[in-house]
């Protein structure tokens, strides 16, 4: 029996369509059914590795956990990637397939849609029900032409949409009726309904704003969903969601960690288990911030551009703040990119990140990086040079080595990652999730004077899947949304 499918667009970008569907998948999961997400086309630097060995955006990896199954690539079979000054990397079921600027990607995306449609029928095959997610904004008419992410999907796989509304950001009511105002009569009709997202107060107070809503769209209203207080639990989707953030961080917590926020930041989610512990006080550091004196560790994380962050480093004066850390006898800790950033030079003869050529890095580490070869995509297991056992993953182009690799940060299947300086207070690895480690992350916070708390990390995303699926449950019409679908 062929799965049904049922897609959630959104009136703009970050109006929670991604929880949306994570909640849907863990209470549909939880009611015995098959659920697998789907997004056609995203754009995001926050990645993770599939168990195909490709990378799909981070959200279709949290949707997967949610449903109880592996991320495949066939759930983002379209992936965008922007990448300095070449425009956007081009991720097709979880392989690189080249790069293009936003004005000649439009004309790419016709050539994609075979792909996406191939993906989106594999996993029809393994499913009771698809959960597909939009992209950006419904409204986006200007973007309609050649569309795979949103109506252009929907009209080419026939599968009913519902489109979600943020009451947050105000103007909740002109942006779900002027969605319908302006979009394609023929795209319209495929919209069975809609749902109003991130409420606060008495919902008693907008009964008329939804049936106002559903008055002049003709859409029925599938639910009013509060505010999910636990949303900050989870990993979010892209860069976007660091802009919302206090840019100061939090100001209590016996270790101090600064975090430099660079354009083209990736894996931001290495961040949250660190957040997440009480005895941790981190810095985000945007441009025009001094480096707190106080801080016990820098950590740069992943970058899709390293040599263009590199340059956005050292012109906020990052550089000379580190350097002054460093001698102060601070810790620094590089992730991937930042890896990268650390040591003597950074060379990128092929042009991979734009024009060929060699750059200094901030020669904190004694190691050359060339960026060539192919793009490492893989679960690892292994131990820190301290005997501390991790689990995370590997998502990087180029080759690292030099006298500081010969101290390894880590071995992972008998070989060596990473390098450290001679005092071991600079290290950089290849990593990611390595915070996400109860183990790993407990020992860091140990060597920098602070205390693990003793929080199960992973428990916690489960505990806040499970709620937002009870979430989802008490407030939305579950059982109308899934007679929709088709």
């Amino acid at each position: 029996m062929t799965a049904r499918a049922l897609m959630f667009q959104g009136t703009g970008s970050d109006v929670g369509k991604t929880l949306v569907v994570a909640g849907l998948a863990r209470a549909l999961t939880k009611r015995g059914l098959r659920v697998r997400p789907f997004k056609p086309q995203n754009m995001s630097n926050n990645a993770a590795v599939t168990a195909d060995g490709g990378e799909i955006g981070r959200a279709q990896a949290l949707q997967a956990r949610a449903a109880g199954v592996a991320p495949s690539v066939h759930m983002n079979p379209v992936l965008l990637k922007p990448q300095g000054e070449t425009g956007a990397q081009i991720v097709v079921q979880g392989r690189v397939r080249g790069t293009a600027r936003a004005a000649d990607y439009q004309g790419v995306k016709p050539s994609l849609l075979p792909a996406v449609l191939d993906s989106f029928a594999r996993l029809k095959q393994e499913a009771d029900i698809v959960l597909v997610e939009g992209a950006g904004s419904a409204s986006e008419t200007n973007l309609r032409a050649n569309d795979i992410a949103n109506f252009g999907f929907a009209r080419a796989a026939d599968v009913p949409v519902v489109v979600i509304g943020d009451i947050d950001r105000g103007g909740v009511i002109a942006s779900l009726v002027g969605t319908k105002a302006v979009i394609d009569p023929a795209d319209a009709a495929l919209v069975v309904g809609f749902l109003v997202n991130r409420f606060r107060g008495d919902p008693a107070l907008f009964v008329d704003g939804i049936n106002e809503i559903a008055r002049r769209t003709g859409w029925t209203a599938f639910g009013l969903l509060p505010h999910f207080v636990d949303a900050n639990r989870l990993p979010a989707e892209d860069a976007l969601a660091l802009t919302g953030k206090d840019r100061r961080g939090r100001a209590t917590g016996q270790v101090k960690i600064a975090v430099p926020i660079l354009p083209h930041i990736s894996n931001f989610d290495d961040l949250d288990p660190l957040e997440a512990e009480p005895d941790v006080a981190l810095t985000r550091l945007w441009p025009g911030m001094p480096l707190p004196g106080d801080t016990d560790l820098v950590l740069l994380v992943g970058s899709k551009a390293t040599i263009a962050d590199l340059a956005a480093l050292r012109a906020a004066g990052f550089d000379v703040d580190i350097a002054a850390h460093r001698r102060r006898g601070g810790f620094v800790l590089g992730l991937c990119g930042g890896y990268q950033m650390l040591g003597r030079t950074i060379d990128d003869p092929d042009g991979v990140e734009g024009p060929a050529g060699r750059v200094e890095g901030l020669g904190l580490l004694d190691v050359d990086t060339r960026l060539t070869g192919e793009k490492s995509l893989v679960e690892v297991h292994g131990d820190t040079a301290d005997g501390v056992s991790f689990h995370g993953y590997e998502m990087h182009i180029g080759v690292t080595v030099g006298p500081d690799a010969a101290r390894p940060f880590a071995t992972i299947a008998g070989r060596a990652d990473g390098a450290t300086a001679p005092d071991g207070r600079v290290a950089g690895t290849y990593v990611h999730g390595l915070f996400a480690d109860d183990r790993q992350r407990a020992a860091w916070l140990e060597r920098l004077g602070g205390a693990a708390s003793g929080l199960d990390y992973e428990g916690g995303v489960e505990a806040a899947l499970d709620g937002l699926a009870d979430h989802m449950e008490a407030h939305l019409d579950i059982d109308g949304l899934i007679t929709n679908a088709r």
